[in-house]
């Protein structure tokens, strides 16, 4: 039997990513994503719908999305969707659905929006290798990183 859990999305940074560290000192970071969608119902009015996304980075990727990534920028994401439940403080029980990334690329311009500078593809691209530690994630292959 065949099993995909895949997520790619490209949107904007809707905070600045928050970075912290496991008890053990493995890096986390966590950010959100905003992706719009826009379509003409059968009126022929147009039509939008914005979708927020949470998103969890680890180790060296978690480290250069706190660092590179921030409000408003423009990323493209890949990874792996999680779902975890808790109690909150009050004892209400909560979920949440985070996107588990493993490559990122900045779409986003060192300024802020618009496209990437780099020579080539125009983009910034990070990958996480697969590794055992949290879930797949500790230690990343930079390619070309222009800074």
């Amino acid at each position: 039997m065949f099993s995909l859990n895949r997520a790619t999305i490209i949107g904007n940074l809707t905070r600045d990513p928050e970075l912290r560290s496991t008890p053990s000192g493995t890096s986390v970071c966590s950010f959100g994503i905003a992706t719009n969608r826009s379509w003409k119902d059968q009126q022929g009015q147009k039509q939008e719908e914005v979708e927020y996304h949470s998103v969890v980075a680890w180790g060296k990727l978690a480290e250069i999305c706190s660092q590179y990534l921030g409000k408003g920028k423009k990323v493209y994401v890949e990874g792996r969707l999680r779902t975890r439940d808790w109690e909150g403080q009050d004892g209400a029980k909560r979920t949440r659905t985070e996107i588990i990334i493993e490559n990122m690329i900045m779409l986003s311009g060192p300024g802020g929006t618009g496209s990437g500078t780099h020579a080539g593809n125009g983009h910034d691209t990070v990958q996480a290798a697969p590794t055992a530690q949290n879930g797949g994630l500790e230690e990343i292959q930079v390619e070309d990183i222009p800074f």
